[in-house]
């Protein structure tokens, strides 16, 4: 049996491996866009594909997850995910580009669903609240991917050379870590279990709050760039450093969090996250400068990563609900939202502007401190 430190490596590796592709793939949407001439609505449209993979793939990576177990599913999906992010820079047409993006949205999605599901399994073995852990480092991987995007855009590689060489690398050393042999939990799926679970009851103002926060989560991932350089002049390359600035704020809050939560309550840890979210907007879009727009995103991190881990915890913690089943249903709204949050501001931005179109994500996050009550546990 390997040790526990040895167990949160390999799950850690799978967080920053699932972040650090997705990461590097956001980083290179401007180059996407300019290639195929696309504007907010064709990219949004196109960005609509990919959630659709990652939303498709959530049931069947359930299943798998339960018939093979959580670890030996995250490990194969791992190797599709990766093959995926190449098989967009391949594309060499819109309709190809399409059906690249679906297929890295559905190895996406069905990562995140497996490689949560091991990670629980590894908490309950380690005995400690490391989940936010985890989540810390999907986002430090998600900064290393944006990162390594300004590096390539400054060097001027090509989005082959680019997805392949990041693309190998951080497989191959994430890989070694998370073949442990760990032998997960398997188990037949039950009669009548739904597909989607949605939450119901306080659960479900519990997952308005976790919708509210991945929309804005996603539409950073995807935007920022893009963001940055049609709003405030800034080069491709600066455009890059935008997500990795966001993910920044978010490993480092994420890090800190439950000192966070701890002292202030959950309730009032939300409203902390929804002002400082709603902070982040306003300096992002108001004075349509690069430095503003780049601290307005710090400011956006340190917000978003707090809800999560307290939505899963409240969820967890739901008196009337059993864990796993309200964990599922607020899951749901949760990574749906991050998903769908990209295509919902590119078909916004075709009627108002990329500029304005970012003005959404203030009214979400103080919708996130109106019904901030309903984290509390009872």
């Amino acid at each position: 049996m390997p040790s526990p430190r040895r167990v949160w490596l390999a799950v850690a590796a799978m967080f920053f491996l699932n972040g650090g592709l997705f990461g590097t793939w956001a980083s290179r949407i401007p180059t996407v866009a300019e290639h195929h001439n696309l504007d907010g609505g064709w990219l949004g449209l196109l960005l609509l594909v990919l959630a659709s993979g990652a939303l498709i793939s959530f049931p069947l990576a359930g299943r798998a997850s339960d018939t093979f177990g959580a670890a030996r599913a995250t490990l194969a999906i791992a190797v599709a995910y990766t093959l995926a992010l190449v098989m967009i820079a391949c594309a060499f047409n819109l309709w190809l580009t399409a059906a690249a993006l679906f297929l890295f949205g559905a190895g996406h999605g069905a990562m995140d669903v497996t490689m949560n599901s091991w990670a629980g399994e590894a908490e309950r073995f380690i005995a400690k609240p490391v989940m936010s852990s985890f989540h810390a480092m999907w986002s430090l991987g998600a900064g290393v991917g944006a990162a390594a995007g300004y590096m390539a855009v400054s060097l001027d590689l090509s989005l082959l050379t680019h997805f392949s060489l990041i693309g190998i690398t951080m497989y191959v050393s994430t890989i070694l870590l998370g073949s442990i042999g760990w032998q997960s939990e398997t188990r037949p799926r039950a009669a009548g279990a739904k597909r989607f679970p949605l939450p119901h009851g306080v659960l479900l103002w519990v997952g308005i709050i976790a919708l509210c926060a991945s929309l804005g989560e996603g539409a950073i991932a995807d935007w920022s760039a893009l963001f940055l350089v049609t709003v405030t002049s800034a080069t491709t390359a600066q455009g890059a450093i935008g997500y990795a600035v966001f993910s920044l704020a978010m490993v480092i809050m994420r890090l800190i969090g439950g000192g966070v939560i701890s002292r202030l309550g959950p309730a009032t840890a939300a409203r902390f996250a929804g002002c400082s979210a709603a902070l982040g907007v306003l300096l992002a879009v108001l004075p349509a400068n690069f430095m503003a727009a780049l601290l307005g995103f710090f400011f956006l991190g340190i917000g978003y990563a707090l809800i999560m881990p307290l939505a899963f915890s409240r969820a967890a913690n739901d008196p009337d609900t059993p864990p796993g089943v309200a964990i599922a249903s607020v899951a749901t709204l949760g990574y749906g939202g991050m998903l769908l949050g990209p295509p919902l501001i590119g078909f916004t931005a075709h009627f108002v502007t990329l500029h304005y179109a970012f003005g959404i994500l203030g009214f979400l996050a103080l919708f996130i401190v109106f019904i901030a009550p309903s984290l509390e546990r009872f």
